[in-house]
């Protein structure tokens, strides 16, 4: 079988964030048959906006759909806000789902996110996927990727320094692998 495509998105703009470093932590601990691509734009995505929302889209939210067109599955990491998403993750999840053919329809996506609160990104991830089944993506479930006091679990260098994360954060990545192959055998039949 062909090596996967994954698409990983931080939903932190931070320079320092611990999910962009969750993202890269995934990088290195593939566990093989998935080739992981980091977004580095959502920051740079207009706000939604329906008028702009053309056949001839913003430059920045047609190159990103490209992306999530390209790619065979998701990653998405992401802090918690207000008990919710960042505002930049869920602008971007606008600008993808109401791109033609609805690019989350059937999208595999796995979840994970750290906080340095006791709690992690528990209501963060709740709620991203409370809008993922609202727009037809298959969500992974388990494992959950949760990682609490992230500060002292990632290191200065990005590099996570719990070993127990970096094995929940491998099977996330196999099981990521196993639905998005189970997927496409689907399609294929």
């Amino acid at each position: 079988m062909r090596e996967l495509t994954v698409l990983a998105m931080s939903g932190s703009l931070r320079a320092g964030s611990h999910n962009t470093a969750l993202a890269r932590a995934a990088v290195k601990l593939n566990p093989g048959g998935l080739a992981i691509e980091i977004e580095r734009d959502l920051g740079g995505l207009p706000l939604y906006d329906q008028d702009l929302d053309t056949g001839a889209p913003p430059a920045p939210v047609a190159a990103l759909r490209a992306r999530i067109a390209a790619a065979d599955a998701l990653l998405i990491t992401t802090p918690e806000h207000n008990a919710s998403i960042p505002a930049a993750l869920k602008n971007a999840i606008d600008w993808i789902s109401t791109a033609p053919g609805g690019l989350l329809l059937g999208k595999p996506v796995a979840i994970a996110g750290a906080s340095p609160g006791p709690f992690g990104s528990v209501r963060a991830q709740l709620a991203l996927r409370q809008i993922l089944a609202s727009v037809g993506a298959e969500v992974v479930v388990k494992p959950e990727v949760v990682v609490f006091r992230c500060d002292t679990r990632i290191g200065d260098d990005g590099a996570l320094a719990d070993p127990y994360t970096a094995e929940l954060l491998r099977e996330l990545l196999g099981a990521l692998r196993h639905k998005a192959s189970q997927l496409l055998v689907d399609c294929t039949e």
